[in-house]
């Protein structure tokens, strides 16, 4: 059963290859381009459900074309790197990309990451359309928010499922762990920092939201 395509932008053949054998298997086609100008061609003409996107490309990088990416397109970016640092971690997931995973790694690791992540964007929050916060709208059918005077903001997808959970949850303190486990669909291997990056790049675009940090624990939108 073909499940749809995956776009793969990797300079190197013979992960090309592997991954491309590994995801047919599973019942999707894979689109591998070379250069990170080739893919985004291809994005273009093409509609896959998720890019795999290799941060140390040859020419324009992959921090580069994710921002292009996400200048247009809400698909899930899943971004694959031999960094294995701190810094790496952040900058990739601050320029929207909804997962990342480091070289090398596990094909059956990055299958389960890809079917997490087009879980969480094919089955959207839930039937409610909007929730109210401090005046602001949570738009699930538009997945934007409105502020109460101004233009809706469009955070990227990972952004809006992780402030409908929390404000699905007013009041309450919700830990790192609980937050991952559900708005990233797994327990994301125990890097509670990408919950941190998150929250920080909604408050940067959504000012008038409280979205209080509890020291030691997680966050909570106050309920009222």
């Amino acid at each position: 059963m073909n499940k749809g395509s995956v776009l793969l932008i990797e300079d190197e053949e013979s992960i090309g290859e592997m991954l491309t054998t590994v995801f047919e298997r599973e019942g999707f086609r894979v689109v591998h381009e070379l250069t990170g100008e080739d893919g985004l061609r291809r994005l273009e003409r093409t509609e896959p459900l998720v890019v795999l996107l290799d941060l140390n490309l040859p020419g324009m990088d992959g921090v580069e074309i994710c921002k292009r990416i996400r200048g247009k397109s809400e698909i899930p970016v899943i971004m694959l790197t031999a960094r294995d640092t701190e810094i790496d971690k952040i900058i990739g997931l601050e320029i929207g990309a909804d997962d990342y995973v480091t070289k090398p790694f596990s094909a059956r690791e990055l299958v389960a990451r890809v079917k997490a992540v087009l879980r969480r964007s094919q089955d959207r929050v839930d039937d409610r359309r909007f929730i109210e916060v401090a005046g602001w709208t949570i738009d699930s059918g538009r997945r934007e928010v409105r502020p109460p005077d101004g233009e809706p903001v469009r955070p990227t997808a990972k952004e809006f499922d992780l402030l409908w959970y929390l404000a699905d949850h007013k009041g309450l303190v919700l830990s790192r762990a609980q937050i991952l486990e559900a708005v990233w669909g797994y327990d994301y291997f125990g890097e509670t920092r990408t919950v941190d990056v998150h929250i920080r790049q909604l408050r940067k675009k959504l000012e008038g939201i409280p979205i209080e940090t509890v020291w030691g624990v997680g966050y909570r939108i106050e309920a009222g």
